[in-house]
């Protein structure tokens, strides 16, 4: 079996496959703070909880954007499966075209999302991630990642909002009945969701134009399926994107 393990800013994703089978999925927290002792306990009881022994893992590949986390789960996989993880980064084979200024700033999760795109769908292609923050990535024709788009992601727009003002509260993150809102929640709720979803359709529109194509849309993340349904473009919800390309990553350099 393979163990998959993606590590953002706020959330770790964990797939196990059989093949090309994905058995099952989980998620932690990713804590700084957490050790590679711990994130081994952590790993034992997910793996059990599902049905699996720690004896059953095989290999394991990890994308990180964050480094001191990806040192204690890589630690933890180690002790715990007595396997050494690959981690995308320099010298792995991705089979991704990388036409930006500098390729080694692209981030590994950026990477893996476009390759489970090129493998998946037709292109030129954008994909978009929302976790902390929100991400396009544009994947021509050629299969050649042109560039893309940082912004800030909901939950981090909602923290600033509520941080830097004396009277707004914290609110779910969830689409009031209307776009104009008549009390504080729902003028929030609308600004963070109705707001992110305008701009996603202004971007395609604008990333579409420079393209000089209507590219396929594929979203992934934390709020991509509370966000894209309220899209005007048709964007397709990938929720295990970043696991299946790094499982075709890990096929190309077994």
């Amino acid at each position: 079996m393979l163990l998959a393990v993606d590590i953002g800013n706020t959330n770790i994703t964990l797939g196990v496959y059989e093949e090309q089978i994905l058995l099952f999925t989980a998620r932690l927290a990713t804590d700084n703070k957490t050790t590679a002792d711990q994130y081994a306990i952590y790993l034992k009881n997910i793996l059990e909880l599902h049905g699996c022994g720690h004896v059953d893992i095989e290999d394991c590949i990890i994308a990180s954007v964050v480094p001191t986390v990806a040192a204690s789960l890589r630690q933890a996989v180690s002790f715990l499966c007595d396997i050494v993880p690959l981690e995308l980064g320099p010298g792995v084979k991705t089979g991704l075209n990388i036409k930006i200024d500098n390729p080694a700033q692209l981030g590994a999760d950026l990477v893996a999302g476009a390759v489970g795109a090129i493998n998946e769908y037709t292109l030129p292609c954008i994909v978009i991630d929302m976790g902390t923050a929100t991400t396009l990535s544009v994947i021509d024709e050629n299969a050649t990642y042109r560039g893309g788009v940082i912004a800030a992601g909901v939950r981090l727009t909602l923290k600033a909002l509520t941080e830097n003002t004396a009277a707004l509260p914290s609110v779910s993150i969830n689409a009031p009945k209307n776009v104009i809102g008549t009390n504080t929640v729902d003028c929030m709720k609308s600004g963070l969701v109705f707001g992110a979803a305008a701009m996603l359709d202004g971007l395609i529109d604008q990333i579409s134009s420079e393209l000089g194509a209507f590219p396929t849309v594929v979203a992934t993340g934390g709020l991509s399926k509370e966000i894209v349904t309220h899209c005007h473009h048709d964007i397709i919800y990938n929720e295990n994107l970043l696991l299946e390309g790094l499982r075709e990553i890990y096929e190309r350099n077994k």
